[in-house]
């Protein structure tokens, strides 16, 4: 085996991946639950989607279940969505299914790349690009470990139809949107209003029923869409996570139409 050929393969490869997810339809920005869920969505329409996640693993908060515990808990409307993706689940009682964190976290991305979504991890995001009608329009991007570094490097960018917000807790893209625009969001004070304390029943509701466009252009899912709207946290039953990521899918393929 030649060290070169299989540097150069890599390259090439990347690069391709790369240059193809410059223009796409949906930047998804976090590659937990949310994200992967609306990735495989859109995905499967033959919707051209890319995620970048900042960190070197995917899955978000999935892998440490509850407290290191790596199980989590789903109901029976998330059971349905681990169902599709071939997720083994156990009947704890009535309306309560458990799965292994780990399994969830592989099949969710295993899915999403075979369905045809380009997953960019350690790629972190810097920048919205707002253009005509005040609307975002793309992401501007840099490798995660130069902000780690301290670097002064300057990024790149990628054009995109709409942007999906799947970043948790951080809510990353909505905070540099009222940072570099205002408080412009479609919430009721225009700002990010912050988390509340957990309530798991009212939050795997609210989370669902709050995934919406918040900018234009710019859609929230998952734990963003707690922290955008002051939703209630839900700790680790992750059905409310799995149905706002298909649910922020639908709604780009509506928007996209």
């Amino acid at each position: 085996m030649d060290e070169v050929i299989i540097s150069k393969a890599i390259t090439e490869s990347y690069i391709k991946d790369l240059l193809e997810a410059m223009e796409v339809d949906v930047a998804i920005v976090g590659a937990g639950p949310a994200g992967l869920v609306a990735a495989y969505y859109l995905a499967k329409e033959k919707i051209n989607t890319a995620i970048f996640e900042r960190k070197l693993s995917i899955g978000g908060g999935i892998w440490g279940g509850g407290m290191m515990f790596n199980k989590i808990v789903v109901q029976d409307e998330g059971k349905e969505i681990l169902d599709e993706f071939g997720i083994a689940t156990t009947k704890y009682q009535e309306g309560y299914y458990v799965a292994h964190a780990i399994e969830m976290a592989s099949a969710l991305c295993l899915q999403a790349i075979k369905a045809g979504a380009r997953i960019f991890n350690l790629v972190s995001v810097e920048d919205v690009v707002i253009r005509e009608n005040d609307k975002v329009s793309g992401l501007v991007l840099n490798w995660s470990p130069v902000s780690t570094a301290k670097l002064h490097i300057d990024p790149l960018a990628i054009k995109a139809k709409l942007v999906i917000d799947a970043t948790g807790h951080d809510c990353e893209v909505c905070h540099l949107v009222t940072r570099k625009i205002g408080a412009n969001l479609r919430t009721p004070t225009g700002n990010i209003t912050g988390e509340k304390p957990m309530w798991a029943e009212m939050a795997e509701k609210q989370v669902v029923e709050n995934t919406k466009e918040v900018y234009p252009g710019l859609i929230v899912a998952g734990m963003a869409a707690s922290a955008v709207f002051g939703l209630p946290r839900m700790g680790p039953i992750f059905g409310g996570m799995l149905l706002s990521g298909r649910r922020a899918a639908k709604l780009a393929i509506e928007l996209l139409k």
